[in-house]
């Protein structure tokens, strides 16, 4: 399906990211990845890819929060790949944090990643698909929180909110190139920071009662970059489980906690 084809998977030391590389290295996918500070989890992810599936690996370490970086590392990833038909816009940063206690060196941090570096890789990879003929696909890793609003997630979610909106315009511009973009929206998905118990514990409260697995998110990445979804763009897949259409709370207190505040005189 993907063979002797090219895919940059950027935040791919660890998570989703790891096991969209997993996927697309089992489908013949050459890849490159950049990553900030985990050199184990770069080394397990070269262990897969290279040795257990034979393909090449490009690994940049760098922060995506400055966006001359998030240039550089595009640029960098064309000339390693030789070009590039899939860009997968995994990493992500953010965390709960109430409006109220949120500094603006935190908030901008936290923009430049979920958004303004996919924007600038989409620009370039874009360009360099149109340059060289490359009908290539572009898919970008949002979240259900983007559908769905919680207590202090203003920024993640709201990041995550503009990258499908924004997508869904881009997907218009690069149609008629043949080049399409679309969203892979995770839901609650197993991380290795995360115990098995928790895990079990809120797999309990998803309708297909389970966690989602980095490897359910390749696969619908996988699916949506080949042939199969060829008449498929600006579209936002949701892969949760049907975990937010009850409306129902994750964690057995948030019905409440979310609620507990006191007004400002």
């Amino acid at each position: 399906m993907g063979k002797n084809k090219t895919a940059i998977v950027t935040g791919a030391s660890s998570g989703i990211g790891k096991g969209i590389c997993a996927v697309l290295a089992r489908e013949g996918y050459d890849l490159s990845t950049v990553y900030r500070s985990n050199d184990d989890g770069i080394r397990e992810l070269e262990q897969i890819v290279t040795v257990n599936h034979g393909r090449r690996l490009h690994v940049m370490k760098g922060d995506l929060s400055d966006p001359g970086f998030a240039e550089s590392y595009a640029d960098t990833a064309i000339r390693a790949l030789g070009q590039v038909h899939l860009l997968v816009n995994n990493a992500g940063a953010g965390y709960a944090k109430k409006l109220l206690e949120l500094e603006p060196d935190e908030m901008m941090r936290f923009i430049k990643i979920d958004f303004v570096a996919p924007m600038i890789l989409m620009k370039l990879v874009a360009r360099q698909m149109l340059e060289r003929g490359i009908q290539g696909s572009i898919v970008n890793i949002t979240s259900t929180r983007a559908e769905r609003a919680y207590p202090h997630d203003s920024v993640y979610g709201g990041m995550k909110a503009g990258l499908r909106r924004a997508s869904e315009s881009i997907a218009i511009e690069l149609a008629m190139h043949g080049i399409r973009v679309n969203n892979v929206a995770p839901g609650a998905t197993e991380l290795e920071r995360v115990s098995d118990e928790y895990y079990g514990k809120l797999g309990r409260k998803i309708p297909l009662r389970r966690v989602g697995k980095p490897k359910d998110i390749g696969e619908a990445v996988l699916w949506l970059a080949s042939d199969a979804a060829s008449y498929i763009t600006g579209t936002s897949l949701k892969v949760d489980g049907g975990l937010i259409l009850p409306g129902m709370p994750e964690a057995e207190d948030e019905t409440t906690k979310y609620y507990d505040w006191k007004p400002i005189r």
